[in-house]
């Protein structure tokens, strides 16, 4: 690895110069705009009012609130950020510490808070946070090209608030699924496309060589399924962006991910969550939906070319109608009823509780579950998102950030979290892109 801007309804351009280092000036001004609002042509991302191919489903106006919110997220991020380029979460030993500035960078926590910058409208070169931006890329480059090829891991950093709750190996995770994202932000830039190209292929090995036999992540942390499934996204996210990734690990790790929720009986398993169900049904519903979507768009095409009747649900023997083999057909169909139940699971107020206070763990959820519905051109997203904005907004603390309350504490990590899932939005076009290279 993308609320819609009320200021902007444009395109973001992807037109990047080559980049030179920025230095952080010592007291950086806020933006009077805090998202960014590019103009010119060549865009990948068109809005809802100018694209082509989106659903009018998915047409939605950021409310006020939400908008003031992520400007007040954005600023706070701006002056968390560390003298080398990165943000850190803190450790596990200290988490209590809500200062950004009294904790150490650490990779994951960085990688969480340049995806919300680049949903958020920005790149390495463009937008009001451009300069964070590119050098939270440069420490993150430096941290892969650093870091031993043997390792499963790109830091030696042990004991931070991510690792002890989410995995060993998550640092390596994260930073795959950020550079998937840039990929497309960094077309015109050879240099550094050259250097974060070679340094997604490091990590891609690395997240499958951590891949244990069940097709979780080794090293499991307090949550470790959310570990787990993040690493299907990033496998998944640098296959679409031309990365040489194992099919048979990725299917691997789709598969644990959706193994660990029982449609029949509505039960999920929580061995790697904690014992919170919101932790496995989010990952069972973010981890089965581009199959889920596939399956729905070849009945939809079948359905168009007279193939089935216009009623005809998602089964198996219908998806062999349509044009599958049995052995695709027994997939997809699988893939669609774990995803139509894991989501339902994953919107309920009481499995929404998680723990019974919100952490990094729950936010994390939540972001989970709203890109495994727009993935999945799940028009209850809407609702989804007006519940769960209206919760952020809520709770969102006085100087802009988002803390959590148990586990995952650190304000850094959680108000990354929180504001990919208020921009969330502004990636329909590249969570739902990628669907068509399902069946190979």
């Amino acid at each position: 690895m993308l609320v819609l801007i009320p200021l902007a309804m444009i395109a973001f351009v992807l037109i990047i110069a080559a980049t030179e280092k920025k230095e952080i000036p010592e007291k950086m001004e806020p933006p009077k705009t805090a998202i960014a609002k590019p103009k010119g042509k060549g865009c990948v991302f068109k809005t809802v009012f100018e694209g082509e191919d989106i659903d009018s489903n998915f047409v939605y106006k950021t409310p006020a609130k939400v908008a003031t919110s992520m400007e007040d997220a954005l600023t706070w991020i701006n002056k968390a950020q560390l003298k080398n380029g990165g943000w850190g979460a803190g450790t596990h030993a200290h988490q209590s510490e809500f200062d950004p500035h009294a904790v150490s960078a650490d990779p994951a926590t960085t990688a969480m808070v340049a995806m919300a910058l680049l949903r958020c409208g920005n790149t390495p070169t463009s937008g009001p946070y451009a300069a964070n931006l590119s050098l939270a890329t440069d420490y993150l480059i430096k941290q892969v090209e650093n870091a031993d090829a043997q390792t499963l891991n790109i830091t030696d950093q042990t004991g931070t608030q991510p690792q002890i709750k989410l995995g060993q190996n998550i640092d390596v995770v994260l930073t795959t699924q950020y550079f998937t994202n840039l990929m497309d932000y960094i077309t015109n830039n050879t240099q550094l496309k050259g250097r974060v190209q070679k340094c997604l292929d490091k990590c891609v090995v690395k997240v499958q060589n951590g891949q244990a036999e069940n097709g979780s992540t080794k090293g499991a942390g307090w949550a470790g399924v959310l570990q787990s499934s993040f690493a299907a996204n990033a496998l998944e996210t640098a296959r679409d962006a031309g990365a040489n990734v194992d099919d048979k690990k990725l299917e691997k790790a789709r598969n644990y991910q959706k193994q660990n929720y029982n449609p029949k009986t509505n039960e999920a398993s929580t061995t790697d969550a904690a014992g919170v169900m919101l932790y496995s049904v989010s990952g069972s519903a973010r981890s089965s939906a581009k199959e889920a979507a596939v399956a729905k768009d070849k009945i939809a095409k079948a359905k168009k070319e007279g193939k089935l009747p216009q009623a005809a649900p998602v089964t198996t023997e219908n998806l062999k109608a349509a044009g599958f083999k049995e052995e695709e057909a027994m997939k997809y169909a699988v893939a669609y009823e774990i995803n139509q139940a894991a989501k339902m699971q994953a919107q309920r107020n009481d499995v929404m509780d998680g723990f019974g206070s919100n952490g990094g763990e729950e936010f994390l959820s939540y972001l989970q579950t709203g890109e495994g519905l727009i993935m999945s051109k799940d028009v209850e997203w809407k609702k989804w998102y007006d519940n769960v904005s209206g919760k952020l907004v809520r709770i969102q603390n006085n100087d802009g950030s988002w803390n959590g309350h148990h586990c995952i504490t650190s304000p850094v990590f959680c108000t990354a979290t929180s504001l990919l899932i208020l921009s969330v939005n502004n990636d329909i076009d590249k969570l739902t892109a990628s669907n068509k290279n399902q069946v190979r």
